[in-house]
Parts: structure tokens; sequence; C-alpha cells
């Protein structure tokens, strides 16, 4: 069997006296759409923040690529090829797309005027945001330089994957990517994370809606009270079988009391 891309065993974070992962585990396969879903309060959150370098846990171990890892902060799992959009899609609204696409990775002039007067070359990074967004199809944004805050929601969500997709050379996890869509716009984002799973990158998607979890996921996480209950397959299971295992309604075949 493949071994995971990117896996967790034993996973604790406490704050204070609430304990939000109890020890936990998480598989990820290449070339997958794995869904977290869990109800308010199950731990998901502090299960993707350990994952992306935001929190460090306090037990347990995360490896990537079979190799045990710790990250410091979200800087190093970037570094590691870790790409996370969060709900909030920390993109800079007065800022240009191809800007936001470079925040933090900026490509500099070659030569002197690059090194010593850190000048940008925007030609470059004007061109390379332009066709990594042609690639995922998302050239319907016709001007690379128009400010974010002119874009609908769905477009500001392409953005954002597409920054992950170009970055994310070993894994993506999407935090809610369709929480805030109309249907229009959710089936334009739904069909970019088809696109980018087809490039290889596999992909993590935390979401509360069934229906989107249950069309584009390989196989679904369910937490549950800090950690990870079971993982089930989609085509086997429905989506209520989901919302009884995640509220506690009924317990997973195996694991009946």
């Amino acid at each position: 069997m493949t071994d995971p891309i990117l896996s967790a065993r034993g996973l604790v974070k406490r704050y204070g006296r609430v304990t939000a992962m109890d020890g936990a585990d998480f598989d990820l396969y290449p070339g997958e759409i794995l869904a977290v879903i869990g109800d308010n309060g199950a731990g998901k959150s502090s299960l993707i923040k350990a994952l992306s370098g935001a929190v460090r846990p306090d037990e347990g171990e995360i490896r990537l690529g079979g190799e045990k890892i710790s990250f410091d902060s979200p800087l190093d799992a970037r570094k590691s090829g870790i790409e996370t959009v969060y709900q909030t899609l920390a993109l800079s609204p007065a800022l240009s797309i191809s800007d936001n696409m470079f925040m933090g990775r900026e490509i500099r002039k070659p030569g002197v005027m690059g090194k010593w007067f850190r000048m940008l070359d925007k030609p470059a990074m004007d061109e390379f945001a332009r066709q990594k967004l042609s690639e995922l199809g998302l050239m319907t944004i016709q001007n690379i330089g128009q400010p974010v805050e002119t874009l609908s929601g769905g477009q500001r969500q392409g953005v954002a994957v597409a920054r992950a997709a170009a970055f994310g050379s070993r894994v993506i996890i999407l935090d809610e990517p369709t929480a805030a869509l109309g249907v229009k716009e959710s089936r334009r984002v739904l069909d970019l994370i088809q696109d980018v799973r087809s490039r290889g990158i596999p992909i993590v998607l935390i979401s509360h809606n069934m229906p989107h979890v249950f069309e584009v996921a390989d196989r679904i996480h369910i937490h549950r009270l800090g950690r990870r209950l079971c993982t089930i397959d989609p085509k086997e299971h429905s989506m209520s079988d989901a919302v009884a295992y995640m509220t506690g309604a009924k317990l997973p075949e195996g694991l009946a009391a």
C-alpha cells in the first residue's frame, strides 16, 4: 500500500484545562482529496493548525514524505511545501492580483538593481501569475494588475487557491473554501479543487458543506472529541451516516460498543 504523504500520530494539544486534541491521528495519501469534517469544538481547527505550522502540538509526531518534521511557524510549513488557504483568504484587498500571488515571495530584478536596490521584477511576477491563473482556467480575470478588492468572492478564492497551487509543491490545505460563496461561485471553486488534484497535488478540504464533501472527496476523515473517529469512503456511506458519526448518534462499524 502507498505510504501517506502527510501523516500524524498521537497529537495532543492543550489550552489550559481544555484538551483540543486528544491523541489525534491523520493520513493524507498522494493525489487524493481528503475531506476533514467534525462538529464545532471537535478539534478540527487545532489539527489543521498543527499540520500547517500555526500551532505546535504538546505531544505526538507529524511526518511529511515519511520524514519526521516539526514546524515553528506557518512559514516553515510553506518552505516544506504545505500551503494553507484559510477562510479569511489572507489576501490584501488594495494590492493587485499579481502582488497578492507573490506576497512574501517577491521576485527581484536580476543583477545590481535587485540585489542592492531591492527592485522588484514586476513583469516576471505578472507573467508567472498570468500563467498560473491560466493553468487553472481562471483567466476570466482580464487584468493581472487589478486590485483584489474589485474581484468577486469566487474570483478571490480562485486567486488564493492559485497561489497555493503555484507554491504548494506537496500539500494544499483548504479551510471552508466555499463557505461565503453562492451556488455558481461554489461550483467554480469545486472545479478548481479537482483541477489542482488532477495536477497531482493532494488536498485537505475542511468543510461543513456535506454535498460538496461527498462530491469531491476521495475519503472523509471524521473528527470527534479531539481525535480521528474514523475515515469513510463517500461511495460506501451516506451523508446521514457521516452526520451521525460526527455527532455521536451512531458509531461506525468496528467501533460499535
